[in-house]
């Protein structure tokens, strides 16, 4: 006889109370039940159930057995969806949460894509800055830019890196001259991305060396990104913003990118998931294509 088909017998049995009901729900007679069991008790050498006429129990030995069936069950199962979930496609509702401006011009674009190739799909969408989460607000996924901390039970996967650029309007430059080393751009004015907490640090890589950090002097401190565009745009300083936001701007000569031969700090971004033993498509299907997608979209 096949063991897992026994131990799925003897736990019906278990579970319903008598070897007719796990029958029944099997679709096997009563003693081919008994025979299952029958089978496991020869091989084990060990008693499984107690049988009265009017009764059953579980011996000591088949309690600890019955719990140990029950998750090799369960495993077996879940091996099975796991199949099951690689032959079909991703269904069913999307709920992701994600920065607004991030997440409308290079999220956005990729999960449209994605439900364009698979119509079972829908898509739930979030945009803003707000950390939420993921269990008690019943999001499938969040995308974050930045340091992620490690949480217990979440699990972090980069999928882009951000390169940082400085820029300024050409008035700006006119007037104030153009910055040649990152040294010069203290002695600037600075429009400010920041939404709460001191002033986000600049960060410059260094071939071979530590990343050089500095704090720029600015009375221009706004907590939308866009905001800090059209602020520089209109020459109110410097500012230092990932290359996707500005690429349209920069083209136009609307801003010029300064310090052209510094080597761009890459801001990361993460997507952020619940730990499950079995990732669900649609989720592991988003995260993939996310990844696959949104570098194209960060140079």
């Amino acid at each position: 006889m096949d063991r897992l088909s026994s131990m799925n017998a003897f736990v019906r049995a278990v579970d319903l109370g008598s070897f007719a009901a796990a029958a029944d729900s099997l679709g096997l007679s009563a003693p081919m039940v008994g025979k299952h069991i029958q089978f496991l008790e020869h091989r084990l050498g060990a008693r499984l159930l107690n049988r009265t006429t009017r009764r059953q129990s579980l011996t000591d030995f088949g309690k600890d057995y019955y719990e140990r069936c029950r998750i090799i069950l369960a495993e077996t199962e879940a091996a099975d969806a796991l199949a099951e979930d690689q032959r079909s496609e991703p269904r069913g509702k999307l709920r992701v949460t994600m920065p607004t401006h991030f997440g409308r011009h290079c999220v956005l674009p990729v999960l449209l894509d994605l439900v364009r190739t698979y119509p079972a799909l829908e898509l739930d969408l979030s945009f803003g800055d707000r950390l939420v989460d993921l269990a008690e607000d019943g999001y499938d996924l969040a995308i974050r830019t930045g340091n992620v901390d490690n949480r217990a039970g979440v699990i972090a996967r980069r999928i882009a890196r951000q390169p940082m650029v400085v820029c300024a309007a050409p008035g700006y430059l006119e007037r104030n001259g153009h910055p040649e080393t990152v040294d010069d751009l203290g002695r600037h004015q600075a429009v400010i991305y920041r939404r709460s907490g001191p002033i986000p640090l600049w960060r410059f890589p260094q071939h071979d060396e530590p990343v050089i950090t500095m704090a720029p002097n600015s009375r221009v401190r706004l907590d939308d990104l866009e905001a800090v565009v059209d602020a520089t745009v209109a020459a109110m300083g410097i500012s230092w913003l990932p290359f996707w936001l500005v690429r349209d701007r920069l083209a136009d000569g609307s801003l010029v990118r300064l310090l052209p031969d510094q080597e761009n700090f890459l801001y990361d971004c993460h997507a952020l998931w619940l730990q499950n033993p079995l990732l669900s498509l649609k989720v592991r299907v988003a995260v993939d294509a996310l990844a696959a997608g949104l570098p194209r979209l960060m140079i």
